[in-house]
């Protein structure tokens, strides 16, 4: 498959995939003696896994050195987990805080359906 293709594919351009392969996010990808990048499906789960991953927060710097330490082998596989585990909590701890961003605009609102004003009065907004 071709970069056009799997930028379609993903919803990323063809610039960032070759951003991401030139840091090593993608591993290299083998390319046709034109020189034209051929993915394969497994480069398409790099790009799948690199683009869920950066869509949800997740730094590059540490997806750079998960990549790097799964090119290493399987001897590096608690590391790989450990970078995991750490992005997974992070990503918990700001799925809290949306939780509570998202209850206290529910409050808010239901302040502008009640009756009377629209919830503006006095310093009830600011709960």
């Amino acid at each position: 498959m071709q970069i056009a293709e799997v930028a379609k594919r993903y919803g990323v351009s063809v610039d960032t995939i070759r951003y991401y392969e030139r840091i090593g996010l993608v591993p290299r990808v083998h390319r046709l003696p034109s020189g034209i990048r051929d993915f394969t499906e497994h480069d398409c789960g790099w790009v799948e896994f690199i683009r869920c991953m950066r869509d949800s927060g997740v730094q590059i710097e540490a997806l750079v050195e998960y990549v790097a330490l799964f090119q290493q082998g399987e001897h590096t596989a608690a590391a790989r987990r450990e970078i995991l585990v750490e992005q997974r909590e992070k990503l918990a701890a700001k799925a809290e805080e949306l939780a509570a961003t998202i209850e206290r605009l529910d409050h808010k609102l239901e302040s502008y359906y009640g009756e009377g004003e629209c919830g503006d009065a006095g310093d009830e907004w600011l709960r």
